[in-house]
């Protein structure tokens, strides 16, 4: 079965034996075999973990480099049937000088050892008391254990898919260049690190975020292990810090000061990483350089995934992270407009108000941009305009939201303006088709348009990122405004801000909860014994689901059938495979066919990482076909 370039990888904390190798290879194997077990890929060790990193002026013994070179020999010889590659950390002789070193190991083979280019010598750490750099080690091999060995620090290690493996140790990725910087631009998309690092107050936080934000910056899937308990607590205490982190994400972390052996697995998508560098102009910007590439053997990938698709990719699952992202959105919600009011010279804010979530939030912004422009409330002018599909409840919503705001509230019914409007184009009324829904669409727009000009003011379009995405709107319809407020935002988040708003305004919280549980609707089509006839996820789908297509759509180009295995797990229990498929069909379908609306969009304020401007974000051709999209759909 397709991986999807998804890898297990795994970061290691065997207990360790100091100045003991022969022990320390033994749960170095324990762990190799478990993560192999595991299906994992890589698994990472800690620094100089054969030998222990406090073995200090030992290292200057015979016997200890004996013992570790027998040690290693003996792990060499019990791991010829492990796919899954091992970075182990070494102590290495070559021409009279000695290089803190990571071993890259499979199937009894050593494919590379990468020498340490940055040695601490600062407060507790004076490593350069053993060590040698090994920065300017390039193009190089060495005679080891009876092997001819790539040596330097010009290795990458590949595999015939989707893994590029880059290995940088301990103070390396604290320095001011890290080595990983040069590997990731030359291509690689996994730095291993095995690490050494002690443990201070703040410490760890510290440690993640440099983790964290490397993997971040460049664009990769980054492994830290780090030595555990059993080193030297002379002066320092190691914990056994592990951790794994992908673009900026920390997806797994071992418990720090256990005396027990950890294992840490995670799955990184180095499919989705490859996909996101080449949109980003800056990546490709920086120069290359040359690395030696080594090719691994077939590695093992896993047949099922452990980690948890989110099927709300736009929604942070945190509630305090939520609460935090919804004030932000507010804030630039609220200063965009305050800023395109304040150019255009504008008296009045405009907007359609339907009693839906989409009015209702571009409403609720607009007040609070008044409130911090200090404006008066009363040059809102909210218009809600009954149709032929209105109902009384969304009439009511809209005008108690109004009444509660105090913002100014006028009435314009459109179905006399609408009928004669089908009575000039010669259209049945009883043949509600599109046309029949589009002339309402229009209607309204013309009005609030002609408003804006007679009262010198703006109109806030309310339309939200997924009904742009999917051409859920009339063309010069709802599809136009002076301002498209809501335009960065899809919908599974706006129903959050919505939520949000009632949680900050008590007073607001009855009915924006009403509204909140109003299905979503056009009401384009008259109602059916008082009640809406039209959902609108009846028709285009669940907007859930529409939402994670798109993000993975957008984000990094994932193939649909990346987006179908995807979908079906995230959603598992609530949709089958064939009805995630189908909607996926008409998202695609409908996301080609309808980029001419997206290219004649209003401006609107970009509030996430993905955005359908043609001035933001997305740029492609009106015309394009979108069979080759579909194939990989056809069951």
């Amino acid at each position: 079965m397709p991986m999807f370039g998804f890898y297990r990888i795994a970061v290691a904390v065997p207990p360790l034996h100091l100045a003991d190798p022969l022990s320390n290879a033994a749960e170095i194997l324990a762990l190799w075999r478990e993560a192999s077990g595991q299906e994992s890929a890589v698994v990472v060790f800690p620094e100089l973990c054969l030998t222990g990193y406090t073995a200090s002026d030992l290292f200057f013994q015979e016997r200890l480099d004996q013992a570790q070179n027998e040690a290693l020999s003996r792990i060499l010889e019990e791991s010829r049937s492990l796919n899954t590659v091992a970075v182990v950390g070494i102590a290495l002789r070559r021409a009279d000088r000695l290089y803190n070193c990571a071993a890259i190991l499979q199937r009894g083979k050593i494919l590379g050892i990468v020498p340490k280019s940055y040695l601490p010598d600062k407060r507790e750490y004076y490593e350069k008391r053993q060590f040698n750099s090994g920065q300017s080690i390039r193009e190089t091999a060495l005679s080891f254990l009876g092997m001819e060995i790539p040596f330097g620090v010009d290795l990458l290690f590949v595999d015939a898919e989707d893994l590029l493996l880059g290995v940088e140790i301990c103070e390396d990725l604290w320095a001011l260049t890290p080595p990983s910087n040069a590997m990731a631009a030359a291509g690689a998309n996994l730095i291993a690190n095995p690490s050494a690092s002690n443990e201070l107050v703040g410490k760890a936080d510290y440690r993640a975020e440099l983790v964290r934000t490397q993997s971040a910056r460049l664009l990769c899937a980054y492994a830290y292990a780090s030595s555990g308990l059993g080193e030297s607590g002379t002066d320092t205490v190691f914990g056994g810090d592990a951790m794994i982190a992908e673009y900026g994400s920390l997806l797994g972390r071992s418990e720090r000061f256990r005396r027990e052996g950890q294992l840490v697995t995670a799955e990184v998508d180095l499919q989705k990483l490859r996909g996101l560098r080449l949109a980003e102009t800056s990546y490709a910007d920086a120069p290359a350089p040359d690395f030696r590439r080594i090719l691994l053997a077939p590695l093992p990938r896993p047949k099922k995934l452990r980690r948890r698709i989110d099927p709300h990719p736009f929604v942070p699952g945190n509630p305090a992270e939520r609460a935090r992202r919804c004030e932000e959105i507010s804030a630039i919600q609220a200063h965009a407009l305050i800023r395109r009011m304040e150019q255009a010279r504008s008296e009045r804010a405009v907007i359609g108000i339907s009693g839906g979530l989409d009015s209702t939030l571009a409403l609720l912004a607009t007040r609070r941009a008044f409130g911090i422009a200090g404006w008066d409330p009363k040059r809102i002018l909210a218009v809600t305009m009954p149709g032929f599909g209105t109902s009384a409840r969304t009439r009511q919503n809209a005008v108690a939201l109004c009444e509660a705001l105090g913002v100014t509230l006028r009435e314009i019914p459109i179905t006399e303006l609408a009928t004669l409007e089908l009575a000039a184009i010669g259209h049945d009324p009883e043949l509600r088709d599109v046309t029949y829904e589009n002339v309402q669409a229009r209607a309204r727009t013309e009005i609030l348009m002609n408003l804006a000009n007679r009262q010198k003011g703006l109109v806030v379009g309310t339309g939200d990122l997924s009904e742009i995405a999917l051409g859920w709107s009339t063309y010069n319809g709802d599809h136009m405004s002076m301002y498209a407020l809501n335009a960065g935002i899809p919908k599974t988040l706006i129903r959050y801000l919505v939520e949000y708003y009632a949680r900050v305004d008590e007073t607001l919280r009855p009915i924006l909860e009403d509204i909140l549980d109003t299905p979503v609707s056009p009401e384009l089509l008259p109602l059916r014994e008082g009640e809406i006839v039209q959902e609108t996820e009846k028709v285009v789908g669940p907007y859930e689901l529409h939402d994670f297509f798109l993000y993975h759509f957008l984000k990094y180009g994932a193939d649909p059938a990346k987006i179908l295995h995807l979908a079906t797990l995230a959603f598992e229990g609530r949709y089958d495979a064939e009805t995630i498929r189908r909607w996926l069909r008409v998202f695609l379908r409908r996301f080609f066919t309808q980029q001419f609306k997206r290219s004649c969009m209003p401006d609107g304020p970009k509030v996430g990482t993905v955005s359908l401007s043609p001035r933001a974000d997305w740029r492609m051709p009106s015309d394009a076909e979108f069979s080759a999209w579909l194939a990989p759909l056809e069951s």
